[in-house]
């Protein structure tokens, strides 16, 4: 296993971007291409579960206090960073400074004041009630 992925990166590359192979398909990693293969379903949850780390380390770097909210407010904050990114998220000044505050319902409200609550819709509701009720 080892050479056979010695030469297949070699050979193929590695390439971390999604790129257009030499037959047009998307591709990505060691010549993985997704167009035709796509990924299974312990592939997305793998990324998944990396992705849902970034974003908690991103809000550990910006918030170090939003580790002492209840779990369903760290989750609410976590979605939101793994949705918008944590530069977007900062961008919730208001929202942020409620909950730090422990004003609750208030961070509730600016949340769903926002073109992200617009553009999301359900997901903003669920994610509001979240930070309310906690």
């Amino acid at each position: 296993m080892h050479l056979m992925k010695r030469e297949l990166v070699r050979d193929e590359g590695l390439r971390l971007a999604p790129y257009r192979c030499t037959a047009g398909r998307l591709t990505i990693g060691v010549g993985r291409n997704l167009d035709d293969m796509g990924i299974t379903a312990e592939e997305a949850d793998y990324l998944l579960e990396n992705d849902i780390g970034r974003a908690m380390a991103d809000l550990d770097r910006a918030l170090p206090w939003w580790r002492g909210l209840s779990e369903a407010r760290q989750r609410a904050l976590a979605n939101m960073c793994f949705n918008l990114g944590v530069a977007r998220l900062m961008r919730f000044e208001g929202m942020l400074a409620d909950l730090e505050a422990g004003d609750n319902e208030g961070a509730a409200r600016e949340a769903m004041d926002s073109a992200w609550a617009r553009q999301v819709g359900p997901r903003a509701r669920r994610i509001a009630a979240m930070l309310a009720e906690g």
